[in-house]
Protein backbone atom coordinates (compact mmCIF):
# COMPACT_ATOMS: atom_id res chain seq x y z
CA UNK A 1 0.00 0.00 0.00
CA UNK A 2 1.05 3.58 -0.54
CA UNK A 3 1.60 5.88 2.43
CA UNK A 4 -1.90 7.33 2.38
CA UNK A 5 -3.40 3.82 2.25
CA UNK A 6 -1.40 2.71 5.29
CA UNK A 7 -2.57 5.86 7.07
CA UNK A 8 -6.22 5.07 6.41
CA UNK A 9 -5.69 1.44 7.40
CA UNK A 10 -4.17 2.35 10.77
CA UNK A 11 -6.89 4.93 11.40
CA UNK A 12 -9.55 2.31 10.69
CA UNK A 13 -8.03 -0.75 12.35
CA UNK A 14 -5.71 0.61 15.02
CA UNK A 15 -2.97 -1.73 16.20
CA UNK A 16 -2.53 -4.20 13.35
CA UNK A 17 0.33 -6.15 14.91
CA UNK A 18 -0.04 -7.73 18.34
CA UNK A 19 1.38 -10.60 20.34
CA UNK A 20 4.85 -11.18 21.68
CA UNK A 21 8.05 -10.52 19.76
CA UNK A 22 9.87 -13.77 18.97
CA UNK A 23 13.32 -14.50 17.56
CA UNK A 24 14.57 -10.93 17.66
CA UNK A 25 18.09 -10.77 16.17
CA UNK A 26 21.06 -10.06 18.44
CA UNK A 27 20.77 -6.28 18.28
CA UNK A 28 21.45 -5.54 21.96
CA UNK A 29 24.27 -3.06 22.46
CA UNK A 30 24.59 -2.25 18.76
CA UNK A 31 24.63 1.52 19.34
CA UNK A 32 22.38 3.70 17.19
CA UNK A 33 19.57 1.56 15.76
CA UNK A 34 17.00 2.47 13.10
CA UNK A 35 13.83 0.49 12.52
CA UNK A 36 11.99 1.38 9.32
CA UNK A 37 8.28 0.64 9.00
CA UNK A 38 7.96 0.43 12.78
CA UNK A 39 4.15 0.38 12.63
CA UNK A 40 2.51 0.45 16.05
CA UNK A 41 5.86 -0.12 17.76
CA UNK A 42 5.62 -3.80 18.69
CA UNK A 43 9.16 -4.70 17.60
CA UNK A 44 10.56 -1.23 18.26
CA UNK A 45 9.67 -1.48 21.95
CA UNK A 46 11.61 -4.74 22.23
CA UNK A 47 14.62 -3.21 20.44
CA UNK A 48 14.53 -0.10 22.63
CA UNK A 49 14.50 -2.22 25.78
CA UNK A 50 18.10 -3.26 25.06
CA UNK A 51 19.51 -0.29 23.18
CA UNK A 52 19.91 3.44 23.60
CA UNK A 53 19.70 5.76 20.61
CA UNK A 54 16.85 3.92 18.88
CA UNK A 55 14.87 5.61 16.09
CA UNK A 56 11.67 4.35 14.50
CA UNK A 57 10.09 5.65 11.31
CA UNK A 58 6.88 4.90 9.48
CA UNK A 59 5.08 6.48 6.54
CA UNK A 60 1.87 6.64 8.60
CA UNK A 61 1.35 9.34 11.23
CA UNK A 62 -1.39 7.20 12.79
CA UNK A 63 1.08 4.32 13.20
CA UNK A 64 3.64 6.62 14.80
CA UNK A 65 1.00 7.85 17.27
CA UNK A 66 0.29 4.23 18.23
CA UNK A 67 4.00 3.45 18.51
CA UNK A 68 4.49 6.38 20.88
CA UNK A 69 2.15 4.69 23.35
CA UNK A 70 4.31 1.55 23.25
CA UNK A 71 7.80 3.02 23.41
CA UNK A 72 7.06 6.31 25.24
CA UNK A 73 10.43 8.03 25.60
CA UNK A 74 12.56 4.94 24.89
CA UNK A 75 12.90 5.75 21.18
CA UNK A 76 12.70 8.73 18.86
CA UNK A 77 9.82 8.49 16.39
CA UNK A 78 9.10 10.32 13.17
CA UNK A 79 7.04 10.09 10.01
CA UNK A 80 9.39 9.49 7.07
CA UNK A 81 9.65 7.79 3.70
CA UNK A 82 12.00 4.79 3.66
CA UNK A 83 12.81 5.53 0.02
CA UNK A 84 14.31 8.91 0.95
CA UNK A 85 15.50 8.75 4.54
CA UNK A 86 16.11 12.09 6.30
CA UNK A 87 19.46 11.02 7.77
CA UNK A 88 23.08 11.52 6.83
CA UNK A 89 25.05 8.65 5.38
CA UNK A 90 26.62 6.39 7.99
CA UNK A 91 24.28 7.53 10.77
CA UNK A 92 23.38 4.12 12.20
CA UNK A 93 25.16 1.09 13.63
CA UNK A 94 22.21 -1.18 12.86
CA UNK A 95 19.18 -0.94 10.58
CA UNK A 96 16.12 -3.20 10.90
CA UNK A 97 13.76 -3.71 7.96
CA UNK A 98 11.24 -6.35 9.00
CA UNK A 99 8.46 -7.02 6.47
CA UNK A 100 8.72 -3.54 4.97
CA UNK A 101 10.35 -3.86 1.56
CA UNK A 102 7.94 -6.67 0.73
CA UNK A 103 5.05 -4.20 0.72
CA UNK A 104 6.59 -2.12 -2.07
CA UNK A 105 6.69 -2.32 -5.83
CA UNK A 106 10.02 -3.30 -7.36
CA UNK A 107 11.24 0.21 -8.15
CA UNK A 108 10.43 1.44 -4.66
CA UNK A 109 12.11 -1.61 -3.10
CA UNK A 110 15.33 -0.78 -4.91
CA UNK A 111 15.19 2.86 -3.79
CA UNK A 112 14.52 1.83 -0.19
CA UNK A 113 17.29 -0.78 -0.16
CA UNK A 114 19.75 1.82 -1.42
CA UNK A 115 18.66 4.31 1.22
CA UNK A 116 19.04 1.72 4.00
CA UNK A 117 22.53 0.81 2.83
CA UNK A 118 23.50 4.47 2.72
CA UNK A 119 22.56 5.35 6.31
CA UNK A 120 24.44 2.32 7.68
CA UNK A 121 27.92 3.06 9.00
CA UNK A 122 30.96 1.04 7.96
CA UNK A 123 30.98 -2.14 10.03
CA UNK A 124 27.27 -1.77 10.77
CA UNK A 125 24.64 -4.48 10.28
CA UNK A 126 21.35 -4.55 8.38
CA UNK A 127 18.68 -7.00 9.52
CA UNK A 128 16.08 -7.99 6.91
CA UNK A 129 12.93 -10.08 6.99
CA UNK A 130 10.43 -10.73 4.22
CA UNK A 131 8.08 -13.51 3.20
CA UNK A 132 9.43 -16.32 1.02
CA UNK A 133 7.97 -17.79 -2.15
CA UNK A 134 7.53 -20.94 -0.03
CA UNK A 135 4.95 -19.17 2.14
CA UNK A 136 1.35 -20.41 2.18
CA UNK A 137 0.06 -17.08 0.84
CA UNK A 138 2.31 -16.99 -2.19
CA UNK A 139 0.18 -16.82 -5.32
CA UNK A 140 -2.93 -15.59 -3.47
CA UNK A 141 -4.55 -12.39 -4.72
CA UNK A 142 -4.04 -10.31 -7.84
CA UNK A 143 -0.51 -10.47 -9.24
CA UNK A 144 0.71 -6.92 -9.87
CA UNK A 145 4.36 -7.79 -10.62
CA UNK A 146 6.26 -11.08 -10.66
CA UNK A 147 5.84 -12.68 -7.20
CA UNK A 148 3.88 -9.64 -5.91
CA UNK A 149 0.21 -10.03 -5.00
CA UNK A 150 -2.48 -7.64 -3.76
CA UNK A 151 -5.01 -9.30 -1.50
CA UNK A 152 -8.56 -8.25 -0.69
CA UNK A 153 -7.49 -5.96 2.15
CA UNK A 154 -5.46 -3.89 -0.30
CA UNK A 155 -2.08 -4.94 1.06
CA UNK A 156 0.58 -5.62 -1.57
CA UNK A 157 3.00 -8.37 -0.60
CA UNK A 158 6.07 -9.45 -2.52
CA UNK A 159 7.47 -12.94 -1.90
CA UNK A 160 11.25 -13.22 -2.08
CA UNK A 161 13.85 -15.81 -2.94
CA UNK A 162 17.13 -15.81 -1.04
CA UNK A 163 19.02 -14.82 -4.19
CA UNK A 164 16.70 -11.86 -4.70
CA UNK A 165 17.25 -10.63 -1.15
CA UNK A 166 21.02 -10.81 -1.61
CA UNK A 167 20.71 -8.80 -4.83
CA UNK A 168 18.80 -6.05 -3.02
CA UNK A 169 21.92 -5.00 -1.12
CA UNK A 170 24.86 -5.19 -3.56
CA UNK A 171 27.01 -2.83 -1.47
CA UNK A 172 26.66 -4.98 1.67
CA UNK A 173 28.26 -8.32 2.50
CA UNK A 174 25.85 -11.14 3.44
CA UNK A 175 26.58 -12.59 6.87
CA UNK A 176 23.58 -14.91 7.07
CA UNK A 177 20.74 -15.63 4.69
CA UNK A 178 18.23 -18.37 5.39
CA UNK A 179 14.58 -19.31 5.03
CA UNK A 180 12.73 -19.95 8.27
CA UNK A 181 9.52 -21.98 8.23
CA UNK A 182 6.86 -22.79 10.80
CA UNK A 183 3.49 -24.57 10.69
CA UNK A 184 0.15 -22.81 10.93
CA UNK A 185 -3.18 -24.58 11.27
CA UNK A 186 -6.22 -22.87 9.75
CA UNK A 187 -9.61 -24.53 10.31
CA UNK A 188 -7.86 -27.81 11.06
CA UNK A 189 -5.68 -27.73 7.95
CA UNK A 190 -1.89 -27.45 8.24
CA UNK A 191 -0.18 -24.71 6.25
CA UNK A 192 3.40 -23.50 6.00
CA UNK A 193 4.56 -19.98 6.80
CA UNK A 194 7.98 -19.07 5.42
CA UNK A 195 10.11 -15.96 5.71
CA UNK A 196 13.62 -15.08 4.65
CA UNK A 197 15.96 -13.67 7.27
CA UNK A 198 19.06 -11.83 6.20
CA UNK A 199 21.93 -10.16 8.03
CA UNK A 200 24.23 -7.96 5.99
CA UNK A 201 27.32 -5.99 6.98
CA UNK A 202 28.71 -2.81 5.49
CA UNK A 203 32.38 -3.42 4.83
CA UNK A 204 34.94 -0.63 5.30
CA UNK A 205 35.63 1.23 2.10
CA UNK A 206 38.92 0.49 0.37
CA UNK A 207 41.12 3.56 0.69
Amino acid sequence: MAGEEWEQDYLARGERWGGAVHDLPAIAGCGRVLEVGCGNGKTLAAIAANNAGVVGIDCSAAAIALARRSVRDAAHLLVADVRALPFRGGSYDAVCAFHVLGHMEEGDRMLAAGALSSVLREGGSLFFRGFSTADMRYGKGVETEPASYRRGDGILTHYFTEEEVADLFPSLAPVRLLTRTWPLRVRGTAHLRAEIEGIFRKQPAVR
